[in-house]
């Protein structure tokens, strides 16, 4: 784990307390690696958001973080369980070194102030020794960063299109130099043309400046092609990871092929656009066994029954991936 920035640890997320509690996130365990671009897929209520909102302790009422640890790598070598920061640590620890770009980050700009002025407000919050000069220097230097002219500075978020707002945002979260960068949904409201711009030019940024990415998406399309590996989320539960590649080649969990035959391919064989029967879980009643059973053309007896636990596959021994499903027994 020498190069890991980022290591969730057994994580469970609740809704609400005792019997009631709707259980959104459970036993997730994820690695983060520096420079990396780790996708996080599934379908809408599979948990990815409530992950993502965990695990830096954003979750509103009535979210809870019911178990786990969530261990932060420093440059320096330290350690240090975000779970256990206090609110003065964790205020030192958001966006200096892991920045969140929120679901519809378009509509995250306070309409009534100028972009010059939000962006100046964050890095005053963590360097108030910062002159107004130095502020206002990063600011530009952060706009030209994601291609936008500076005298867009003075302009309010209504005078931006999407893609200049989408785009405002990510030079946001980028401008006290963070590690890590969470991008929630962050590209859902913009066209396909502008959609790529945005996510060629953070992969652009991410191998300029080595920050590792925590990309979510219900869209499995975009992660093959600019993630290095990718995990899908099921129930609020992961339930394969690999390499973005081998996941795109060779997908072993039958949600992981839905999934990828829910778009079309753009090159290579035509193949038919089969989709996903059925609906996800209601998460207040889950199927007992695998999650996913009523809803698999592969579904088998053990499937109703017993929950499968997420492992190295046996036929894949010594490759780094792993899957949850009993058509596929761990090592």
């Amino acid at each position: 784990m020498s190069d890991a920035v980022l290591e969730v640890k057994n994580l469970d997320v609740d809704y609400g307390l005792g019997s009631e509690a709707v259980h959104a996130v459970r036993d997730v365990n994820l690695v983060l690696h520096r420079g990396e671009v780790l996708g996080l897929a599934g379908e809408s209520g599979s948990g990815k958001s409530t992950l993502a909102y965990g695990l830096t302790r954003l979750l509103p009422p009535p979210g809870v973080i019911a178990g786990g640890e969530v261990i932060y790598h420093a440059e320096n070598g330290d350690t240090a369980d975000i779970m256990r920061m206090t609110d003065e640590e964790l205020r030192e620890f958001r966006w200096a070194e892991t920045a969140i770009v929120f679901q519809g980050a378009m509509n995250s700009l306070n309409p009534v102030h100028k972009i010059s002025t939000q962006m100046t407000d964050v890095i005053r919050a963590h360097d108030p020794d910062s002159t107004p000069r130095s502020r206002l220097d990063r600011a530009k230097e952060m706009l030209a960063l994601v291609g936008i002219s500076a005298d867009r500075l003075e302009a309010y978020p209504h005078q931006l299109s999407g893609g200049m707002r989408q785009r405002v945002m990510i030079g946001m979260a980028l401008a006290l130099d963070p590690r890590l960068v969470i991008m929630d949904e962050p590209t859902t409201a913009l066209d396909v043309v502008i959609q790529r711009q945005i996510l060629g030019q953070l992969i652009e940024l991410r191998e300029r400046l080595g920050f590792s990415v925590l990309f979510i998406t219900h869209d499995l399309s975009l992660l093959v092609e600019f993630s290095d590996r990718i995990a899908i989320m099921y129930g609020g539960r992961i339930v394969e990871e690999a390499p973005a590649a081998d996941i795109y080649r060779d997908s072993l969990h039958p949600y992981s092929d839905g999934l990828l035959h829910s778009f079309p391919a753009l090159r290579g064989p035509r193949r038919e656009l089969t989709g996903i029967p059925g609906s996800p879980p209601d998460l207040r009643a889950m199927p007992t066994g695998c999650a996913f059973h009523p809803r698999c053309p592969k579904a088998f007896d053990p499937c109703a029954t017993t929950l499968p636990v997420l492992g190295i596959p046996e036929s894949h021994t010594g490759q780094q991936r792993t899957v949850a499903c009993w058509l596929h027994p761990i090592h």
